[in-house]
């Protein structure tokens, strides 16, 4: 094979940046299932990245994760997002009782493996891995959030989820969106999970839960 038709196989940017986002569709998605934020009867399989997800059908949740993704996705384009956070809360008390960190970093052509510095993003960068590769990977994380269930508390409350994006400065926040700060909880537990790579975007996941 040559080395065009390998380099033709590899990922673009625009790929990675669309595979990142559907990782944090998925993992989303199978986390509200999971963590029994809404009902089971409200979610229906999905095939993707090799797996059967369980996603919401609830016209509401998709349309916000459509908004909130899709400004993402943008965002990792242009190499500004450096984490994104689910955050799960008690309804009555407003108690955070659990979040799930997505943090990334950048490999590929960002001086450092930083968001800085990424004025001259070149769109045209393409990556060292096949999409099959990155899937897989990513097929094994979203193995992982399945299994979190084993050992994560129950949530015996009614609940409900967030998301915050943490950019770098220079970014154009959407006007219907409002600036937030960054939420903690007392006394936490803290598991990492798998890190999958596109080669061009790095990604974390770490689950925080309150440890009574």
């Amino acid at each position: 094979m040559t080395e065009t038709q390998q380099k033709s196989k590899c990922i673009t940017l625009k790929g990675s940046a669309e595979l990142v986002a559907e990782y944090l569709h998925f993992g989303i998605n199978s986390i509200l299932y999971q963590r029994g934020i809404y009902p089971p009867e409200t979610f229906e399989p999905a095939e993707h990245f090799g797996l059967s997800i369980l996603v919401s059908t609830d016209e509401k949740i998709k349309s916000f994760l459509n908004t909130v993704l899709g400004q993402i996705e943008e965002w990792l384009l242009q190499k500004k997002v450096q984490k994104v956070t689910l955050v799960i809360t008690n309804v009555n008390t407003k108690e955070v009782l659990e979040k799930w960190d997505f943090k990334v970093d950048y490999e590929g052509s960002t001086p450092n493996g930083t968001a800085t510095g990424n004025k001259n993003i070149n769109h045209s960068e393409v990556g060292t891995k096949d999409t099959k590769t990155i899937q897989k990977e990513i097929r094994e994380v979203i193995r992982q959030i399945t299994g979190t269930v084993s050992f994560l508390p129950l949530l015996d409350c009614l609940c409900s989820f967030d998301i915050l994006t943490y950019t770098v400065p220079d970014c154009n926040i959407p006007t219907e969106w409002d600036e937030t700060q960054p939420v903690f909880i007392a006394n936490s537990q803290e598991v990492q999970l798998r890190t999958f790579s596109t080669s061009i975007h790095k990604m974390q996941t770490i689950v925080s839960y309150k440890n009574d």
